[in-house]
């Protein structure tokens, strides 16, 4: 949600910085200047805190999916990235980098961070470097996504600072597969569907969403946010199906598009008069300018939501929860809102509950009581819904470190390992942390 200087200015309700759903969006990870906070978001009427600590100044959450592995880096050692087994407060490694770590990103075969001028590939079963990108396009923002489809773990990446270039990357394979040009202006946001076939990219613009084929890099779809005024795109989520596409923005907005190939035959069995002016549009648009023709052609929001805070950072996601497709706004101004979903009609979403981030155990209660939102009278499908322990603080064990970090170019070495295996014991949990035994101070780790 902000990167590392505006972090440090970060000053919303319990000093939100950062929030980010899990692979799946089943669970939400907030970091505050107080620590970090992880939820189950399940439900719909309830907001379980699954683990909370006391780690300041948090400004990079990420959870791998519903396991007790989590990656933290913090303000105050912006250049360093820790990775904890929360269930058992232990840390199982950290990591320092030659620059401030911009993002974090998971699967279960991959573990990314990306700096400003590099990338670094690390397997996550045993978090050996692989792989680093270096001198890569100068990136402020640290934009970036990685497919949590583990068996093509495609990453994407900015190619370029001046116009909106994508570079999509093999890091299961470590080669690179296509570059997309993807818009005239330097890339606000890029995301991956739950596959890894499709990917989606705004510019800076924030005027036009396009989604691309993966691994071929052809233009799929193309939508218009608006034309008025030039937004910041903040995030843009595919649902599981890959059927629909949010995008938040700092305006009050929240836009959802339907990926549907349009059928001509279909409106020929049914003649209506939209479908007559479409094809009149469609005509005409053959002898129009093509940046004309190209706006014509695009496809409008099936669906939107309208916010009651403006000008705030926010994270979106489509889910399905208690079987009825969700919209999911997560906001700096401290709160969770949930939205129900036309998925037929589209149309106005409904605010369904909201949920406060941060406030005290009192004020949660209260909070559970006072601000359910009651579905309106209507029958319509998006005002049809069933309405129907805190654990301890991380505390770092021995692992290793690497305080001096690297100079650029250098690669990373070994890592330094604990004195006796780390490994993720959840229940169908996967992948394991397997590491191993023996190591020196120097970071020259041997695998046995």
């Amino acid at each position: 949600m902000e990167t590392v200087e505006a972090a440090e200015a970060a000053g919303g309700p319990g000093g939100l910085i950062c929030a980010s759903f899990n692979q799946d969006t089943t669970s939400l990870a907030v970091g505050t200047k107080n620590g970090y906070r992880l939820f189950s978001v399940t439900s719909v009427d309830r907001l379980d805190r699954v683990h909370e600590s006391k780690n300041p100044d948090v400004y990079i959450v990420e959870r791998l999916f519903s396991s007790s592995l989590v990656v933290v880096v913090s303000l105050s050692m912006p250049r360093r990235m820790n990775v904890y087994h929360f269930k058992k407060g232990t840390e199982i490694c950290n990591y320092s980098y030659s620059n401030n770590i911009l993002a974090v990103r998971l699967n279960r075969q991959r573990l990314i961070v990306c700096l400003e001028e590099s990338i670094y590939i690390h397997n996550i079963k045993d978090m050996k470097l692989l792989k680093t990108l270096l001198n890569t396009p100068i990136n402020p923002t640290g934009l970036c996504a990685l497919s949590i489809n583990h068996s093509n773990s495609y990453l994407a990446y900015p190619g370029s600072s001046a116009i909106g270039e994508i570079i999509v990357y093999d890091a299961n394979n470590l080669s690179t597969v296509t570059m997309i040009p993807a818009h005239d202006s330097p890339l606000a946001a890029i995301t991956f569907s739950s596959s890894g076939t499709k990917l989606s990219s705004a510019s800076e613009r924030g005027t036009v969403i396009r989604v691309f084929s993966v691994p071929e890099g052809l233009k799929l779809f193309e939508f218009r946010r608006g034309m008025k005024r030039y937004v910041s795109i903040s995030s843009l989520s595919f649902s599981t199906d890959a059927q629909f596409l949010c995008a938040s923005s700092n305006t009050e907005t929240v836009h959802i598009f339907k990926l549907e190939q349009h059928s001509h035959s279909r409106d020929e069995e049914s003649p209506t008069w939209s479908a007559y002016v479409g094809k009149v549009f469609s005509a005409a648009s053959n002898y129009l300018p093509a940046q004309v023709s190209d706006m014509m052609n695009q496809d409008r929001a099936f669906a939107t939501v309208r916010l009651n805070v403006f000008g705030q950072k926010n994270v979106c996601a489509l889910s399905t929860i208690q079987k009825l497709p969700r919209l999911l706004v997560a906001s700096a101004d401290g709160h969770l809102y949930i939205y129900n979903v036309d998925p037929q009609d589209g149309g106005e979403c409904v605010l369904v509950k909201k949920h406060r981030l941060f406030s005290s155990d009192e004020d949660e209660e209260e909070a559970s009581e006072s601000e359910v939102t009651a579905a309106p009278v209507s029958q319509s499908y998006a005002a049809t819904v069933a309405m129907p322990t805190t654990v301890p603080s991380s505390s770092a064990v021995t692992g290793y470190s690497e305080d001096g970090g690297v100079k650029k170019g250098e690669v990373i070495p070994e890592h330094e390992f604990a004195a006796s295996p780390v490994c993720l014991d959840d229940e169908n949990e996967f992948p394991p942390i397997n590491s191993c035994r023996g190591g020196s101070r120097s970071g020259k780790g041997r695998r046995t």
